[in-house]
Parts: structure tokens; C-alpha cells; sequence
């Protein structure tokens, strides 16, 4: 299989390193919400019960109905935007006046962040409840901050992984089969940006970490679009598992130098504009890695770069995944919009520069709208 691998120089590496591997308890499997209630009991008394999506109300309901009948005092409460410092600090204030003492988030991505960050913050008990396989962030130390209005703005290390994690089958399975197709763009991009950004590093953590990243990229792309297809089945469970579960332990083993690169670099320029705000956040990641992959190919001189967006464009075409700007709503954004993304994703501290050659904002900009001439030229159906 092709791939996307470019060699970074060796950066000397400190004596000691610190690494929040795993959650420590994960629970998986059908029903693994009704076994984990004893172990929750074990872990707090009054947990605040966050979500976020109306659509996922009933289901907040039916777990917190859940929790009373295991002899707890769940509190409600949800989030007004994504996981921005409004919503923390009255969610902080509320917390206090509660009493809680654990903090159970159920959802998505930002979701589980914000329940994440209110934990790490006040010191209580973590508890993610997945609603979807949409990402890993129910497994990992880290949290995306976003403005009110839904753009990027920086990432938080915590102090620990979640002390619970319940991936019920039952539950991921009832979200919309958008939500995988984006949890597959988002882990296949463990690949693709820790080869680069690990270099060629000598630390056997890392070094094994990478070789997961593409053992995880092998099996989506052979049985992506069987999960797709047939919620339920096994391939579903082992992607759905791949996409929630491995892509985190990945982080969690590989560290600092298993980081993100260009494709989650993009990501966070798109969420600038409003135009993408409908866009899922690994459905904006996989262009994102389409995206590297130009510019590897391009400014790093990488023939197999090449070879590994073209490999992967049909996949991308079969999830439903976007692979230009039109396909994220912004067929009609402006140069000046264009060049606003571009100088985010390579602003001062981006991810962006763990590439192994310099990029600057109007190289991106280039490669923004050349990634989606090119993909839509090899994906054009043939003439005559």
C-alpha cells in the first residue's frame, strides 16, 4: 500500500517523559452502559450528566433514569456551543452550587472534551459515555477549546485520561452512519501525521506507536466500507472500536512525538469560517490529510505522497467524505477567506511546522485549491 511518510530530522529527546496512556477502566461491548453503573457508583455520588445535542436528549434521559435506580443524584446540564471557556465557566459555577463530584459526559468529540476539561479543572471524577465513533476523545488527556461561534482555538493537556470509559455498541450504533465516516478520516490520520512527525526518532515507544498508526490505517482501508455498510456487523465493531479506542491509545503511547500535523493544522483554519461550522470534525481532518499530502508531494518532493492521496480519494468518495471546497461548503469563499485559513493553520505554534520543511500561508493556499482541482479531475468520470 502506498503511503505518506517523509523523515524528519532526530530531535534529542528528554531523560524522562511523562505519558497519559489510557483511560483506567474501558468498557466495551453490547451493554457495556448497564455494567458499568456499579463501577460509577464506585466512582462518584452526585455526577453532573453533560450533553449537548436535543436530538440526543432522550437518551441523556434514559441513562440518567438509569443512574437514580443505581441509588445516584445525576444532574443535568448541557452545553449552549461547543466546548468554549463561556460554556466552562458556567458550567464551573453550576458544578459548585451542585456539589458534584464526577463529571459523566455523553456524546461527541466536544462534549466529551468539555466533560474532560470541567474534571481536570475541579479535580473530580471522569466518566465518557461515546454516543458516537466519531473520534477518540473519550480516551485521551486532551481537550479542543473553541470560541463561542465554533472556530478553533487551541488544545489543553490534562492531567490524566478519563477514569472511565463505557463504548456500548448499542449506543455508538445509533448515531448516523456520517459519524463513522468521520471517525475513519479522523484515525486514519494517526498515520499519516505521526510518520512525519515522529522523524526518526530512536524512542521504541514511538517508534511502536507509528507501526499501530499504520496497522490502523491497513484495516480501515480494507474494511471501511464494510462497517459502512453493515452497522452491527463485525467489521462495524472493529472499526467503530479502531476509530474510538486504538486511535487514542495511539496518542497515549506515542506521546509528543506522535502529534498532529498539517491535517488536523487545516482543520483548525476551516473552523474560521462559519461556511464549514456544518461540516463534522474529521470530515474537515480527511481533507486535511488530503491536504498534506499535496504539500509533501509538492514543496517535500514526495512521490509517494502522491501515490497516497490518489489511493485514498475513492475511499473518501465511498464514505461520503469531502474531498474539495466545495464539498465543505465553501465553493464560494473568497480569496481573502481562503488566505484567512491559510494564516491560521500556519500561524506561530501551528502543528503545521512538525512537517519536515517549511510551509507558509500562501504555499497552503496554493495547495487548498489545487488538492481540490486535482481531486476532482482523478475522480471525474471518464469522457466518450
Amino acid at each position: 500500500m502506498a503511503i505518506g511518510l517523509s523523515v524528519a530530522t532526530e530531535i534529542q529527546q528528554p531523560a524522562t517523559q511523562s505519558h497519559a496512556i489510557a483511560p483506567a477502566v474501558v468498557l466495551r461491548g453490547e451493554g457495556a452502559w448497564r455494567e458499568a453503573l456499579p463501577m460509577i457508583a464506585g466512582l462518584c455520588r452526585r455526577p453532573l450528566l453533560l450533553g449537548r445535542s436535543a436530538c440526543t436528549r432522550p437518551l441523556r434521559e434514559s441513562l440518567a433514569a438509569d443512574l437514580r435506580q443505581q441509588g445516584l443524584a445525576p444532574v443535568s446540564a448541557e452545553l449552549e456551543h461547543d466546548c468554549c471557556e463561556a460554556d466552562l465557566q458556567r458550567l464551573s459555577d453550576a458544578l459548585g452550587r451542585a456539589g458534584n463530584d464526577a463529571v459523566l459526559a455523553v456524546g461527541g468529540g466536544k462534549v466529551l472534551d468539555a466533560g474532560k476539561l470541567l474534571a481536570d479543572r475541579h479535580d473530580l471524577a471522569c466518566i465518557t459515555v461515546p454516543g458516537s465513533a466519531a473520534t477518540c476523545a473519550g480516551w485521551t488527556a486532551l481537550a479542543n477549546i473553541y470560541s463561542p461561534e465554533g472556530a478553533f482555538e487551541g488544545d489543553v493537556a490534562l492531567k490524566r485520561c478519563p477514569d472511565l470509559l463505557v463504548f456500548d455498541h448499542a449506543l455508538v450504533r445509533q448515531a448516523p452512519v456520517r459519524t463513522l465516516a468521520s471517525g475513519i478520516a479522523d484515525a486514519m490520520a494517526k498515520w499519516y501525521e505521526a510518520s512525519v512527525s515522529s522523524g526518526a526518532s530512536s524512542d521504541g515507544l514511538v517508534q511502536q506507536a507509528v507501526q499501530m498508526a499504520r496497522v490502523l490505517r491497513d484495516q480501515l482501508l480494507l474494511e471501511a466500507g464494510e462497517a459502512i455498510a453493515n452497522p452491527g456487523g463485525a467489521a462495524w465493531v472493529r472499526v467503530a472500536e479502531a476509530c474510538g479506542l486504538t486511535a487514542g491509545l495511539i496518542g497515549g503511547i506515542g506521546g509528543a512525538r506522535c502529534r498532529t500535523v498539517a491535517a488536523h493544522a487545516v482543520h483548525n483554519g476551516l473552523t474560521q469560517l462559519a461556511a464549514s461550522h456544518g461540516q463534522l470534525h474529521g470530515e474537515k481532518v480527511g481533507f486535511g490529510i488530503l491536504v498534506q499530502l499535496r504539500l509533501e508531494e509538492v514543496i517535500g518532493g514526495n512521490r509517494l505522497a502522491g501515490q497516497a492521496r490518489r489511493q485514498l480519494l475513492p475511499l473518501f468518495q465511498e464514505l461520503g467524505l469531502p474531498v474539495s471546497l466545495a464539498d465543505l461548503g465553501l465553493a464560494g469563499a473568497s480569496l481573502n477567506e481562503l488566505q484567512q485559513v491559510a494564516a491560521f493553520a500556519c500561524r506561530s505554534g501551528s502543528d503545521l511546522h512538525h512537517l519536515p520543511f517549511p510551509v507558509e500561508p500562501s504555499d497552503l493556499l496554493a495547495a487548498l485549491v489545487s488538492t481540490t482541482t486535482s481531486s476532482e479531475a482523478l475522480l471525474a468520470p471518464p469522457q466518450g
